[in-house]
């Protein structure tokens, strides 16, 4: 795996350290991680931010007022989790079985700006935050890559509560920028220089069960998989192009085969996004359409789409945006249109249709805001 660097500070004697994170849209390839396939997400300028000062004893406490929450934990030996998703702790947990070490405790704050629960990964952005803080305040005072951020969150995310997710989330956000992230037979960041325009953000205030549609989408296609590969050693999902399809439909029924198709015409588009980021200039136009036919899969045969998702994308079109997609693991939370030209129009029409809208910018990977 190429290793990103972070824009590193002296680490040695810090007693109060700043750490921001962004938050992420997937351009292409959603719901393709969980399946070792590519994907194409951009981190965007949204962020979560810890700030926090050294305190005496072993103890963290952790204020959350955009939440109105706070955690009081120590930092010695292993920690029983209290909740589903208690990453505060298990960040610690999965440091210290790293062997980090924690002979100091601290006073943190925590903000963010990200659409919680909206599938442009605020919580992925609040690990990557609270790894890259535990390392550099812990007894090693370590200035992590951020590939290792990515890996030391994906243990505290996914595997330590066993979650459906892939990990797409940790490493865009650890990353930052415009990244070609592929997962077989190794995770392999590669970073796309190209220039992308503005994009607009809509937060549609709908609700969603990310671990319920995960788990629904993720476990289809892997019977399908599952299906296919027995007794058929030269079925590989990687390798199958819509050209191919056919033979394997009488293994499948109407539905199975509609699922596969699409999820094996989203590999082809990631394919050809990428191909497209390497040319200058760079097609804004096929950008956009690229974007709307994967929409058009993912509301269509993935039915990961709401109603109002698909009202704001037709107003952030109808008001001069090149395309877009729903976000994230769908079912609710946000959409995002490609909106080079006049972007305040295209955010306009998604508040008129009922989204709170953000205009963004591709943004940089986690990193340390401050430091004394």
């Amino acid at each position: 795996m190429e290793e990103i660097p972070i824009p590193d500070t002296v680490m040695n004697g810090i007693n109060h350290l700043t750490v921001s994170t962004p938050g992420r849209i997937c351009l292409f390839g959603e719901h393709q991680d969980y399946l070792h396939l590519p994907v194409i997400p951009a981190a965007i300028s949204l962020r979560v931010t810890i700030e926090g000062i050294r305190r005496p004893g072993q103890s963290a406490r952790i204020l959350l007022p955009d939440i109105d929450s706070e955690e009081t934990f120590s930092l010695t030996g292993l920690l029983p989790y209290k909740r589903e998703r208690d990453y505060f702790r298990s960040a610690v947990n999965v440091l210290r079985r790293s062997g980090f070490t924690f002979t100091g405790g601290f006073d943190c704050v925590v903000h963010g700006n990200i659409p919680i629960r909206a599938g442009t990964s605020s919580s992925s952005a609040l690990v990557v935050s609270w790894v890259n803080f535990l390392a550099r305040m812990s007894d090693q005072h370590l200035a992590l890559s951020a590939g290792d951020c990515a890996r030391y969150a994906v243990e505290t995310e996914v595997l330590e509560f066993q979650e459906p997710g892939g990990m797409m989330d940790q490493y865009s956000t650890a990353s930052g920028g415009v990244l070609y992230i592929d997962f077989h037979p190794e995770v392999k960041v590669e970073r796309i220089d190209a220039q992308l325009g503005t994009l607009v953000l809509g937060d549609s205030g709908e609700a969603k069960d990310t671990k319920q549609i995960l788990a629904r989408v993720k476990n289809r296609v892997h019977e399908i998989v599952n299906q296919l590969s027995k007794g058929r050693p030269d079925f590989a999902l990687r390798t199958l192009t819509m050209d191919r399809l056919a033979q394997w439909n009488d293994a499948l029924g109407r539905e199975q085969s509609e699922l596969l198709a699409g999820t094996v015409r989203n590999h082809m588009i990631t394919l050809e996004a990428k191909q497209l980021f390497t040319r200058q200039p760079l097609d804004h136009r096929r950008i956009g359409s690229l974007l709307n036919e994967h929409q058009v899969l993912l509301r269509d045969v993935l039915n990961i789409s709401t109603p109002k998702i698909d009202s704001m994308l037709d107003a952030a079109l109808g008001a001069g945006a090149y395309g877009g997609k729903i976000n994230g693991s769908g079912g609710g939370g946000c959409m995002f249109a490609y909106a080079p030209e006049k972007p305040e129009i295209v955010a306009e029409a998604i508040a008129r249709s009922g989204g709170k809208a953000y205009v963004v910018s591709v943004d940089a990977g986690t990193r340390v805001d401050a430091a004394e």
